[in-house]
């Protein structure tokens, strides 16, 4: 059983690039284009962007700096270098605007093969609504409006399961995920200064853990001058829940290699998938249905 919960898969680089953004959208996405250039020659596979890499982070800025995904300069650029590298790129997140109401926002991921075609896309399931008195309150919801499917990405790599940020808190999506047979999960995200020192590794870890797969966290770099202090941190844990690579609040291009076998020997030395009592409790995979194109809803 342990054997075929993963899907096909082999070795891979996987690069987090932890951008500084600024209010200058084309100066943004000039900047994470040289930036995937670089990671892609240093090796990558596979290169990850951080949550809204095009625009200053926050509800406010959100409605200003939204694109469709038809028309997005985003999206052209996003395409253009995952094709000019040769990597899967999974471009971060940009603030969506709908191709038919033009007042309903989103945040998304769009994933590019290395001919630049966009394979998939993740709108943000869980909107990050909190208020933490005497620290932050930041309420997405107030803009934004929630996806509604989980996304799983075929590559040439294996298959890989994606989240935006909050997202992380909520174990579903990694479990569904892992047994699904993604081999990792990617989530760009953008904690701050409460709630990075927190839960930002610990829930990476724990995200491992929970479903021996690897799971890495892509964030911006921290700007003090912003309104929004990103914690920065980008990391990739095994399927252990040990760090394999890290770095601090400044701009950076993290590595690590991705292996199956790591996953395929943790599963057996340590066989959860095989030790689960569905007899007990519901296998929550169960609960979703995966289309032709990678995105997961709920069984009816």
């Amino acid at each position: 059983m342990t054997q075929s919960i993963l899907a096909p898969a082999s070795k891979f680089k996987l690069a987090l690039i932890q951008l500084k953004g600024s209010a200058d959208k084309q100066a943004n996405l000039a900047k994470a284009r040289t930036q995937v250039l670089e990671a892609a020659k240093n090796g990558a596979n596979v290169v990850v962007l951080p949550e809204c890499f095009n625009s200053p982070y926050g509800t406010n800025f959100f409605p200003e700096y939204a694109e469709k995904l038809s028309s997005s300069p985003s999206v052209e650029m996003l395409s253009s270098v995952a094709k000019e590298a040769g990597i899967y790129l999974f471009g971060g997140s940009i603030p969506e605007r709908d191709e038919k109401y033009d007042d309903k926002l989103y945040n998304t991921l769009t994933v590019y093969d290395p001919t630049g075609k966009m394979i998939a896309t993740h709108r943000k399931v869980h909107l990050f609504d909190i208020d933490v008195p005497g620290k932050i309150r930041f309420i997405e919801s107030e803009t934004l409006s929630a996806g509604d499917s989980l996304t799983y990405v075929d590559t040439k790599y294996g298959k890989i399961g994606v989240g935006i940020c909050y997202d992380i808190r909520f174990p579903e999506l990694a479990m569904v995920a892992a047994r699904k047979g993604c081999v990792a999960m990617l989530y760009p995200g953008a904690f701050n200064m409460t709630t990075g020192p927190m839960h930002w590794e610990l829930l990476q870890r724990a995200r491992a853990v929970d479903n021996q797969m690897y799971v890495a966290a892509c964030s911006p770099a921290r700007d003090m001058t912003a309104s929004y202090h990103a914690w920065g941190h980008s990391t990739v844990v095994d399927p252990k829940g040990f760090v394999v690579a890290t770095c601090d609040e400044k701009e950076t291009i993290v590595y690590a290699d991705i292996d199956p076998e790591e996953v395929q020997t943790i599963r057996s030395s340590i066989p959860l998938y095989d030790q689960r009592r569905f007899d007990i409790y519901d296998d929550v995979a169960e609960t979703v249905v995966v289309d032709e194109n990678g995105n997961g809803i709920k069984k009816q």
